[in-house]
């Protein structure tokens, strides 16, 4: 773990949290500055930096617990549906570099603005951008 990561002094106890999950690997908690109630932090115990460094076989195992937690959160009635972010490196808004995903309730109508939207490109552009990246695959 990292030593000053504070994401890795949470899933070992050194910083209160409230958790919601845990097991061998992932840990899971609430956010300290939630979008809405329920807005839960899911992390794997281990420090990786983001989704570039982290093992494929650890992001496969993540799924399921995205799940578990959602459907947790549905019977709590904390959402009527549910927004999940992962963010990777600064320029993609990404706060503390631990791997970690966002798992937020969401009520109907409320408002709250999670992506900044850029102006549509053209279908020219579209179809330049869209060929670029499968060529990149």
């Amino acid at each position: 773990m990292g030593s000053d990561c504070i994401f890795c002094k949470i899933a070992k106890g050194e910083i209160p949290c409230h958790k919601i999950y845990e097991d061998k690997e992932f840990f899971a908690f609430l956010d300290v500055t939630p979008i809405n109630k329920g807005h839960t932090l899911l992390i794997p115990k281990e420090h990786f930096k983001d989704i570039f460094d982290t093992p494929e076989e650890l992001i496969s195992k993540i799924t399921p617990i995205i799940k578990k937690i959602m459907v947790a959160l549905d019977k709590a009635g904390f959402g009527e549906g549910y927004t999940l972010v992962q963010r990777n490196r600064e320029a993609g808004g990404q706060d503390v570099l631990h791997i970690h995903y966002h798992i937020i309730p969401r009520i109907k109508g409320d408002k709250k603005i999670i992506f900044n939207l850029i102006e549509k490109p053209s279908e020219e552009e579209m179809q330049k951008i869209a060929n670029k990246i499968k060529n990149s695959l």
